[in-house]
């Protein structure tokens, strides 16, 4: 897509951390997500939330805090894989609160939060509608969502913030449209309107809103602000973590 013609008939759809963890993982991208893209901006936001294992005996993100500095390195954590963007938050976490939560990857979001049903885990984050039938019959504990609102089908989970913690430590993860670089202003103005149009249509709503996806709608401006926010956070959490770029 970035070595097409910048006529606004090619655009990518794409998340947060195939945009700005990536340049941190690979010694050699295809793609720069600064120079290479006109942005038209982010459709939606993905909050995850932080649940744990009933069996784990915390209640709450402070709780969870206070078991892990008193058993350093005892409970762990299931991610999506190495440098997902689980591992990211959750090291975020580890580093922001003084806890030491042990990693263990899985490959992909489904295997990682059934480690936590399972038990063999404590903690891990997911999309809501991944965990909340488990939330429901009790098989997880949901202790917070990281986003700036509670989640309407999970009103009595607190926001990261009201937790007791900073939001900016469960990031959510977000789905963006993009366009090649030198894309005519006009081009992108107008797919952004239409992007934007889209997102006010109630069933779109009502769709996204069963994905566990926040309608964002943001300006293409707010979207280049997040990148070049983003890029320099991630690849020094990288580097703290000691990831390899392969």
């Amino acid at each position: 897509m970035a070595k097409s013609q910048p006529d606004g008939y090619t655009i990518l759809l794409t998340d947060r951390g195939s945009l700005t963890v990536n340049p941190s993982l690979y010694v050699k991208l295809p793609y720069d997500p600064i120079k290479d893209f006109s942005y038209i901006g982010i459709a939606t936001d993905g909050p995850y939330v932080l649940v744990a294992n009933p069996k784990l005996n915390v209640k709450t993100v402070q709780e969870l805090v206070a078991l892990s500095k008193s058993k350093p390195g005892t409970v762990s954590y299931s991610s999506f894989g190495i440098g997902s963007m689980a591992q990211l938050n959750l090291e975020a976490f580890n580093q922001k609160m003084g806890t030491d939560m042990l990693h263990v990857p899985y490959k992909g979001a489904a295997p990682a939060a059934q480690a936590a049903v399972a038990g063999e885990v404590g903690v891990t984050i997911a999309a809501v509608p991944a965990v909340q039938g488990f939330i429901k019959d009790g098989r997880l504990r949901a202790l917070a969502v990281g986003s700036e609102k509670r989640f309407a089908v999970l009103p009595d989970v607190p926001t990261m913030t009201e937790a007791g913690a900073s939001n900016d430590i469960l990031l959510p993860t977000y789905f963006a449209l993009l366009a090649p670089a030198n894309t005519p202003a006009p081009i992108v103005a107008k797919l952004n309107a239409e992007l934007k149009k889209a997102l006010a249509d109630p069933a779109v709503a009502e769709r996204l809103a069963g994905a566990g996806l926040v309608p964002v709608g943001g300006t293409p401006e707010a979207m280049a602000a997040s990148i070049k926010q983003d890029v320099p956070r991630f690849a020094d959490l990288v580097k703290k973590i000691g990831i390899k770029p392969e």
